[in-house]
């Protein structure tokens, strides 16, 4: 089977703009605001804008990309199972917190949207912004939003809550590493799994199990309440 030029240019013209971005996150002291997801985001938005590429045709050159977010989600399965016991353990208060955390950030998110600018795709587009972008663009157009900026949102807020959640941790004085990447995953989604798993292997399963329970909370119980949460703003 042959392979295309521009098939194999996208998908080194990605990987290799994504490395470059992670040795810039690197030297950068690994701040969130060069976090390799931004900075490759932008890049390949500039490159494909100079070089005049139809989106959809680098999105289809692009799929074996795509194909290989399934194998890394389930990946986290590993040190999740390393990390039973202690899971076990605290299975109340991490669904607890999970139930609790989904539902103020969607929540608070459309109330003050509403309240303030009174554009309801922007508020139901809100709804989706603290979980993983492909649950959230679904959601988000289920219920009248824009797919196209609920994942701007989405992105938007993995990267204030890199950069904010390690300050604030600090300042709480709470270093314990399975509350550090619960924290991270659920309320940064992938980006925060993504900084856990920098810190240790548990905090990373934390991470990872929290971004899982919250798109999972969010995208079965947000839907019903967001009509009650736009009444009357």
């Amino acid at each position: 089977m042959s392979v295309s030029i521009d098939l194999l240019l996208a998908i080194s013209m990605t990987l290799g703009i994504y490395l470059l971005a992670e040795q810039l996150y690197r030297r950068a002291g690994r701040s969130a605001l060069v976090h390799p997801v931004i900075v490759s985001i932008f890049s390949i938005m500039g490159l494909i804008t100079l070089l005049g590429w139809d989106y959809p045709q680098y999105q289809r050159d692009t799929q074996m990309i795509h194909f290989l977010l399934g194998p890394a989600t389930v990946a986290l399965a590993v040190p999740l199972h390393d990390n039973m016991a202690l899971i076990r353990k605290m299975a109340m208060p991490l669904l607890v917190a999970c139930f609790t955390g989904a539902l103020v950030a969607a929540g608070s998110a459309v109330i003050l949207s509403d309240l303030i600018t009174s554009d309801d795709v922007l508020s139901l587009s809100m709804s989706g912004k603290s979980i993983t972008t492909p649950i959230a663009i679904g959601m988000v157009e289920n219920l009248g939003g824009s797919g196209s900026l609920a994942a701007g949102l989405v992105l938007l807020t993995g990267a204030i809550g890199t950069l904010m959640i390690p300050t604030l941790m600090r300042l709480c004085k709470l270093d314990d590493h399975a509350l550090y990447g619960y924290v991270l995953g659920l309320t940064a989604h992938g980006f925060g799994t993504a900084q856990a798993f920098e810190k240790s292997a548990t905090c990373g399963a934390f991470a990872g199990l929290s971004m899982s329970l919250t798109g999972v909370v969010t995208a079965f119980l947000v839907p019903p309440l967001v009509p009650y949460w736009m009444i009357g703003f």
